[in-house]
């Protein structure tokens, strides 16, 4: 992609938070998730789990760190977990994994500090973030027979790459007057162009001959998407762009900032949509389309004030098999749904954990999914919403306030942020390349 943005990489909660299918506000669809089996029961070790299947300049990969990466996916999606599934995952995780370690080595080797209290610090917050108390991500991950290296190493891949990126970016991250002026000259000659806000995945093709296996993987990525696994869960786990750090979120853009390949099938497809895989240069890509809109007209958007309610569970709710902690916490979320009214006597709820009752302004035309837009747009204001279940608790959504506000313009910082995340994208794109080329990689089948 010609044009491909990356947020800054500074706090990674804000990236991890929605790996564990935890219900921030823009991740609601979420909650469908009860209505999708769980992820597979922790089960004995298999034979075999010890199984070298690649090693990375001389670090092994084996079956088992495999396999609890493919269970991670599964219980950040809802999606049931099978051997057939593992399969079909197998190759594409093998070689994010490999990645992975190419990027841990390579911050080792340059030095970049990432402790073990860095990680430490990252899961507490997460678990303040979620109202968990402390070891309960843990224990869900070994309740989904997944060891939390797994999920460690990750974050320490993440946090130690960003540093990096940074750190080599040297004076290119100093954006000049002119480079910003010239963005913003940039911008005004795109008015009245159609802009597209984009999510993305992509999937490189580094060996010619994996392409068709390539293929296969992401066109089995487009259909758990399609059967409501979310976006920006599955841009985490799978894309290799640096927007993966932000789920995928790509922003508005024309069709000149896009591959040809996704500009013809964007400027056809309807909002909400996920497209096929298609081919670009260096790879597969999925987008879906979240909005469209006329750059440079000036247009109302509808502001919305927001209050919301998370009600934990003490464990992760089996919908066969819920406990009576579970239909105490339905009950009361239910009881509330009828009798609140107002956002005062919202904000007056007693709370458990860190989400903050007012998650800040939000614009209507913008949030996803589709249903959360469409509950919002409908929901009486003072009135809460009927209770939105998923594995981990209850939440209630109330509108406080809609108002229509006009479309902000290009500023300079935003013009800084859009350089910066160019600049940070080309970089990480040109160093991937060059470990793998450096690189002594075997594999084994």
């Amino acid at each position: 992609m010609r044009h491909r943005i990356m947020p800054r990489t500074t706090l990674l909660a804000t990236v991890l938070a929605p790996l564990l299918c935890l219900a921030a506000l823009p991740q609601v669809a979420q909650a469908q998730a009860q209505r999708r089996p769980a992820a597979a029961a922790p089960s004995p070790a298999q034979p075999g789990s010890n199984r070298i299947l690649a090693v990375v300049n001389g670090d092994v990969v084996t079956q088992a760190e495999i396999s609890s990466r493919a269970r991670l996916f599964a219980l950040n999606t809802g999606v049931a977990l099978s051997p057939e599934v593992i399969d079909r995952l197998r190759p594409q995780v093998l070689r994010l994994v490999i990645d992975e370690k190419l990027r841990n080595q390579e911050v080792t080797r340059r030095r970049i500090p990432v402790s073990d209290n860095d990680i430490a610090e990252t899961i507490a917050d997460i678990e303040r973030r979620n109202g968990l108390p402390a070891g309960a991500l843990r224990a869900q991950l070994r309740g989904a027979n997944i060891q939390p290296r797994v999920l460690f190493d990750q974050i320490r891949a993440q946090i130690g790459w960003g540093r990096m990126l940074r750190q080599m970016l040297g004076p290119l991250a100093e954006i000049s007057d002119q480079d910003i002026q010239g963005a913003i000259a940039n911008h005004r000659a795109r008015q009245g162009q159609t802009e597209f806000l984009i999510g993305e995945i992509f999937i490189p093709v580094d060996d010619p001959s994996t392409e068709a296996e390539v293929n296969r993987f992401t066109e089995e990525v487009v259909g758990q998407l399609r059967r409501g696994s979310p976006f920006q869960v599955v841009a985490t786990q799978f894309s290799q762009a640096q927007t993966a750090v932000q789920g995928g979120d790509l922003g508005w853009v024309t069709t000149a900032q896009l591959d040809p390949e996704v500009a013809a099938i964007a400027d056809r497809m309807p909002v909400g949509a996920i497209s096929n895989a298609i081919r670009v240069a260096g790879g597969f890509q999925i987008v879906t389309l979240r909005g469209k809109r006329e750059n440079g007209r000036i247009q109302n958007a509808t502001m919305l004030s927001v209050r919301q309610l998370f009600l934990p569970f003490a464990s992760r709710l089996d919908p066969q098999a819920p406990t009576e902690q579970h239909r105490a916490i339905l009950e009361r979320a239910q009881r509330l749904s009828q009798t609140l009214r107002g956002c005062e006597q919202m904000d007056a709820q007693p709370r458990s954990g860190d989400r903050p009752a007012d998650p800040g302004p939000i614009r209507l035309e913008t949030l996803s999914p589709p249903p959360l837009r469409q509950m919002l747009a409908s929901l009486p204001i003072g009135r809460p919403s009927q209770p939105v279940i998923s594995p981990d608790g209850i939440l209630l959504l109330m509108v406080c306030s809609r108002e229509q506000a006009q479309q902000e313009e290009f500023t300079a910082d935003a013009a800084r942020q859009q350089i910066l995340r160019d600049r940070v994208e080309v970089l990480a794109r040109q160093l991937q390349r060059e470990l793998r080329r450096r690189a002594v990689i075997e594999t084994r089948s």
